[in-house]
């Protein structure tokens, strides 16, 4: 019976992807038909001057003021109407219905209510999945990126087709290689994600009148936290409990959303489905409330995960009672529900003494104050600073461009033979284009899509250089290869690309991996078409995660090998950029690459980060992890070849402990690292570095700085410090400086989840060169 029940949701779920992909191809040639075109918004004086005696609707007032007043003229039931997202309108009070759910990962999405797509901005632009886009370690491109997201989301809202608050980025750490969610995020590493989802979160929310205070559209970094099963082999994210330790926590899962917080001033927070360490996470004080709200200081408000507190009632049972959930939730720190619940047993949940109204107060004043600082109180948006943009400010030149570059940026040279790419496309009268993603242009864009503004595919990128020959090979799942007309085109022509990989039907949001190898028999088409080819043969993986393709690393007639993630509407143009040596690639792996043994001896429901040699437990992420790879973090090749001078490190550093320090008397093996500490104040160095591209062909270079702490604490192996890129034409020098704060980047988590800073031996490590310095006291 079970098998037949995967059998039949497998069937469903292909069915339901081959109805988006003719829907969303039907679209892109046939408008749908004109909905609501002007935006929603409230204190509309214009037309309704009295609105005007309401404090709430003075833009002279701060907004804490304009807030308080606005909560004092509400009833309770009115009030409990504005703790969901599809939020209720109050007419008497110039207010109307709200929609809070729009999603904005890699471009303006129609998941969720909040956005419509219609004859007035039929597309929007798709940038390649996170996972992508990350890999080009480019913190500007991060950022440039949500600034035309946020611009094309504020055109749409002017039309009526689109909100102001957007719930993205996913900032949750990549910890194993078999989650379907993997593709949205930013990689494994803290310090990578970090970066991303600050600067996402600035490109998104930030305006250009300066007003640090007001937004352009509300940016949400989630799902916090320890959130990354979401169903293996039967084990679903709505009732999985994470058992994190407090030195994984406080290292590895929660450093992205501090960060998103402190350095990002994000609007919002998500907590996620699942419990961590037996509380739900949406239900927990500790996490929402003390953390986010207490240690963080977040400016905004904590969202559920949609329905999470359905799940936290009917598939965790926590809660004895509908209302007790609904308490639960809102005395922990909650203040909007996606879902009905809050809407349908706050009320019961008051009756019963289970929550006060004031907790209902702090919790519609957060929602408020965000729709304050967007403007959404402040009369008509035509009049506000974006209220001129339009459906001509969506799908621009220069935003599609973009989408290319980014596309470009991100994609990683993992392997690459003498005399194999680039290809000259004068020398290619005839390029042999195999495989299930070579032609399909859904499979580009990934999860959380929306309707690009065009397509452009693998096969059509090429085939605008060079004369092409298409031989499909199978589907995604290959069950079985078509391999012989494959290899007659492969043996005709002057070369061979391959574009294997994945889809959503492989790996998505509720379908995590069992095996990390290239589908059914795909590897059996790779391997027979490289037998009988003459020239060189590139196999192109496109996928969200990694790929156990040892086979194709070892075997001499696969020449390249190249990973381009799911790269967004103009993937296939960027591809080919790359592959005829247009644009000199410069991508890293944002992750590690497992074998498939890793898959089959690792639980994926163990959350423990480090390895633990008394169970055999190999640990996870390059941080951690002791064992074979395929491909590593930070692995990745040019066209360019780039030496690393140390001009400038220090090999002391000297911690000014005030007299009477305890380890002043006795041996320590670590200090406290916090702020409060008065040696942590103005305690640093620089590291400078001279780059140069010794190759013949402009390029980009991200330069990455690691260290290797003291092994204490149980410390991780190795350990991002920060990163930088870099361009250089051929054999130009260029200089890199990064500023390091010793409390910040030099310490660790302990076992208790407090940061420590290790004395002794730290290693830096840039490139080949390793730098070694002692922190004294």
């Amino acid at each position: 019976m079970k098998k037949n029940k995967a059998m039949a949701l497998t069937y469903q779920h292909s069915v339901l992807l081959c109805f988006f992909f003719i829907l969303t191809h039907f679209c892109l040639e046939f408008k749908p038909v004109l909905a609501q075109t002007s935006a929603v918004f409230a204190c509309d004086t214009a037309s309704n001057p009295g609105l005007k005696a309401f404090a709430f609707c003075d833009v002279s007032l701060d907004v804490s003021a304009r807030v308080n007043d606005l909560v004092k003229r509400l009833t309770l039931e009115e009030k409990i109407t504005m703790l969901v997202n599809t939020a209720g309108s109050v007419s008497r009070l110039g207010i109307p219905k709200y929609e809070w759910w729009s999603e904005a990962l890699h471009g303006i999405s129609y998941t969720g209510p909040g956005v419509k797509f219609n004859n007035v901005v039929p597309h929007a632009t798709s940038f390649p999945q996170p996972i992508l886009t990350s890999a080009s370690f480019n913190e500007t491109l991060f950022e440039n990126i949500g600034k035309v997201v946020s611009t094309e989301a504020r055109a749409m809202y002017n039309v009526g087709q689109a909100g102001l608050t957007y719930w993205s980025p996913n900032v949750n750490i990549y910890r194993d290689p078999r989650w379907g969610r993997g593709q949205e995020t930013a990689g494994e590493d803290p310090t990578l994600s970090s970066k991303y989802g600050v600067a996402y979160v600035k490109g998104l929310q930030q305006r250009d009148d300066g007003k640090k205070d007001m937004l352009k559209v509300a940016s949400c970094c989630k799902h916090y936290t320890a959130y990354d099963v979401d169903d293996w082999k039967g084990i679903q994210r709505y009732n999985f409990n994470a058992k994190v330790t407090q030195q994984d926590l406080e290292d590895t899962f929660n450093p992205p959303f501090k960060s998103c917080v402190v350095d990002g001033n994000v609007a919002s927070v998500m907590c996620s489905y699942n419990q961590v360490n037996g509380k739900p996470t949406c239900g927990d004080y500790d996490l929402l409330a003390r953390v986010i709200r207490g240690q963080w200081k977040l400016n905004g408000y904590i969202v559920t995960d949609c329905d999470s507190l359905n799940e936290m009632y009917w598939a965790q049972h926590y809660t004895t009672t509908p209302e007790e959930t609904a308490a639960l939730s809102l005395n922990a720190g909650l203040d909007l529900n996606c879902g009905s619940w809050l809407g349908k047993y706050t009320q019961g949940a008051v009756n019963q003494g289970l929550v006060n109204e004031s907790v209902i107060d702090r919790a519609v004043s957060n929602n408020f104050a965000t729709l304050m600082r967007l403007g959404f109180f402040d009369g008509n948006p035509k009049n506000q600073i974006y209220g001129k943009l339009g459906p001509n400010d969506v799908c621009t030149a220069e935003h599609q461009e973009l989408a290319r570059e980014a596309a470009r940026q991100g994609i990683v040279l993992l392997k690459n033979s003498a005399g194999s790419l680039p290809l000259s496309p004068k020398a290619i009268k005839s390029l042999a284009v195999i495989g299930p993603n070579a032609d399909l242009a859904y499979t580009m864009i990934g999860s959380y899509e929306g309707s690009p503004c065009k397509y452009t595919t693998p096969l059509q990128g090429l085939g605008a250089s060079v004369s092409t020959v298409y031989e499909k090979g199978c589907d995604i799942a290959c069950a079985t290869a078509q391999v012989d007309n494959a290899k007659k085109i492969a043996a005709a022509g002057d070369a061979v690309v391959l574009v294997m990989g994945s889809d959503q039907t492989i790996e998505r949001e509720s379908k995590d991996r069992v095996n990390i190898t290239l589908p059914g028999q795909q590897s059996i088409l790779v391997t027979e078409v490289a037998s009988v080819s003459k020239g060189p043969v590139i196999l192109v993986i496109m996928s969200g995660g990694g790929m156990d393709v040892k086979f194709a690393v070892d075997n001499p007639k696969v020449t390249s090998i190249l990973w381009v993630g799911f790269p967004g509407e103009a993937g296939g143009a960027a591809l080919a950029d790359i592959i005829f040596g247009y644009y000199n690639p410069s991508g890293r792996l944002p992750m590690t690459w497992y074998p498939q043994s890793y898959a089959d001896k690792v639980d994926m429901t163990n959350m423990n980060m480090r390895a633990d040699p008394k169970t055999g437990f190999p640990g996870r992420s390059y941080r951690f992890y002791k064992g074979p790879t395929v491909f590593n973090f930070g692995d990745g090749l040019s066209y360019s070849q780039y030496k690393h001078h140390l001009l400038q490190a220090p090999k002391y550093v000297s911690i000014p402990l005030e007299e009477g320090h305890a380890c002043r008397s006795t041996r320590c093996k670590s200090i406290d690292a916090v702020n409060e500490q008065s040696y942590c104040s103005n305690l640093g160095f620089d590291v400078h570095l001279r780059v140069k591209n010794v190759g013949e062909m402009s390029g980009s270079h991200t330069v990455f700085l690691f260290t290797s702490p003291s092994s204490v604490h149980n410390a991780p192996q190795k350990h991002l410090l920060d990163f930088q890129k870099i361009h250089l034409t051929p054999q130009s020098e260029g200089f890199v400086k990064f500023n390091l704060d010793v409390c910040k980047h030099l310490s660790v988590v302990d076992e208790v989840g407090n940061r420590k800073i290790p004395l002794g031996l730290h290693v830096l490590h840039i490139g080949d060169l390793k730098h070694s310095l002692t922190v004294r006291i």
